[in-house]
């Protein structure tokens, strides 16, 4: 018997932004490989450039990342000499975290392979259709829900 297509499934948005959002992780992961990198280590690393030094359940909390697996990937990165965990001075019981030169500099590089990989997503769109798309998906996302 021939497959058919799922001709209504497939017209979904749902269905349609699950795939677009698996192509988009896979593209981006591929290239994150490159530099030894994964996602969660990504969005730690940005995280991180962006609000810290900050303490680790506060840095778990704002990438959304469970705190068992924020250790690990705060194992990885320090390892790798990307982070930093010092006494945080607010409270010495916990530590803060911040970038290192060497993060930093990983971090400019993530940015260009990420807009190399976004930029593969949508070349079937042209530039006005982009700034559209992310405009959309923008308003969905914030959109409240009950």
């Amino acid at each position: 018997m021939p497959e058919t297509p799922l001709t209504h499934l497939q017209t979904l948005p749902s269905w349609l932004l699950g795939r677009a959002s698996a192509l988009g992780h896979r593209l981006v992961a591929d290239q994150f490989a490159r530099e030894g990198v994964r996602l969660p280590h990504h969005a730690v690393l940005c995280g991180v450039a962006e609000h810290g030094p900050l303490a680790q359940a506060e840095l778990a909390r704002l990438v959304r990342i469970d705190p068992k697996d924020m250790v690990a990937v705060l194992n990885d990165l320090q390892a790798k000499e990307l982070v930093t965990r010092t006494p945080d001075p607010r409270d010495r019981r916990k530590n803060a975290i911040a970038l290192s030169p060497a993060g930093h500099a990983l971090l400019a590089r993530l940015q260009i392979l990420g807009d190399e990989a976004n930029a593969a997503l949508l070349a079937p769109l042209d530039p006005e259709e982009r700034t559209r798309l992310a405009e959309l998906l923008a308003r969905v996302v914030a959109a409240p829900r009950d």
